[in-house]
């Protein structure tokens, strides 16, 4: 997907499947977690956390909630345990959102957290 422009913070929809096990796959929001820097040479991945409209109590310390806004449309739940690095040739172009720096902190710090 040569072109493709993404923002660290950006919301896209992404395939995610085949999904194995306990994956969450199917078509789905995910944030973009990589570096601006290397976003801007166009790395053929990058790594995402998924989203979710749904979110269990039991990963309440792991979760970030997010606000609609833009073309994001319901309240949504940043999955940080199933954060990965996946194809750009996975997401579609349009970006439906964009985060504030303040949740791609949260997002990072619960990551930190889980390693």
């Amino acid at each position: 997907m040569a072109g493709l422009k993404l923002s660290r913070g950006g919301v896209y929809l992404a395939r995610l499947d085949p999904a194995k096990g306990a994956e969450v796959g199917k078509l789905r929001p995910v944030v973009v977690l990589t570096a601006q820097e290397i976003l801007d040479v166009e790395p053929p991945f990058v790594f995402v956390c998924p989203l979710s409209s749904h979110s269990d109590p039991a990963y309440d310390a792991l979760h970030v909630k997010l606000s609609p806004r833009m073309d994001l449309r319901v309240d949504s739940y940043a999955l940080v345990e199933h954060c990965r690095s996946i194809s750009i040739r996975r997401l579609r172009p349009a970006r439906l959102a964009q985060l504030d720096p303040a949740e791609i902190s949260a997002i990072l710090h619960r990551l930190q957290r889980l390693l």
